[in-house]
């Protein structure tokens, strides 16, 4: 691999972007393909393939290859409650890096949540370190608006594959009549999972976990590629 398409690979990967390398194996030519640049690909479909399933791999006629880096997926919690004690180690089982964000130190504190990345700082501030991304899932949790409504929104507006956020139907109707207030439009509010969580009727912490998870995975294997994310925020 040439020098400056390493450079610009290793750039991508830093800033947590999808991109591919694409090999034409009878020439030996290589070059970089971003996924927001695909659509105007002469080989948009292999490398939509590829993008959308992470898999690397030779192109049907057997010419090129597609070596595809995807930013690892994440998820980032805002509230160090049971249900997320419950859903650190599947996550992990699962393949996504997790984060815990919560100010509230009696709740983010080492001892309840061993061996897992947490942060108990407002969302705010963590946010403008760590900032959210669209291979990100954003479940919020608290309960409590002061903590959950910002990430919520900086959740929206930068188009992270999923957001949820608990609470029932009546707490989900004074969330949303709060974020229209903010000037958030009514069809980015539509992409929140409120009840969050897969219907199967759960109930305990355990439970409500499994459903959160398994959102976030079917969320993610269907996610939008960038450039589709991208046009849609332009008609915003």
């Amino acid at each position: 691999m040439r020098f400056e398409l390493l450079q610009a690979l290793n750039a991508e990967r830093s800033r947590r972007q999808a991109c591919a390398v694409v090999t034409d194996l009878e020439s030996g030519e290589q070059r970089l393909v971003r996924e927001a640049d695909v659509a105007a690909d002469p080989l948009q479909e292999p490398l939509a393939r590829a993008f959308r399933s992470g898999r690397s791999g030779a192109g049907e006629d057997g010419r090129i290859f597609v070596n595809v880096h995807l930013p690892p997926p994440r998820i980032v919690m805002i509230g160090a409650v049971h249900i997320s004690q419950a859903l650190a180690p599947m996550a992990a089982l699962a393949g996504f890096d997790l984060e815990i964000v919560d100010p509230r130190t009696a709740f983010a504190s080492a001892d309840r949540f061993p061996g897992v990345a947490l942060q108990s700082d407002w969302p705010e501030v963590v946010l403008a370190k760590h900032p959210l991304d669209a291979y990100t899932a954003l479940v919020a949790v608290t309960h409590d608006p002061k903590i959950d409504d910002h990430p919520i929104m900086e959740a929206l507006r930068v188009g992270c594959f999923y957001v949820g956020a608990l609470g029932s139907r009546k707490t989900h109707a004074r969330r949303v009549e709060r974020l229209l207030a903010a000037g958030i439009a009514q069809h980015r509010i539509d992409r929140i999972e409120a009840p969050i969580g897969v219907d199967i009727g759960a109930a305990t912490p355990g439970e409500i976990a499994v459903a959160i998870l398994a959102s976030v995975i079917s969320a993610f294997r269907k996610r939008k590629m960038h450039a589709e994310r991208r046009g849609e925020m332009k008609r915003a």
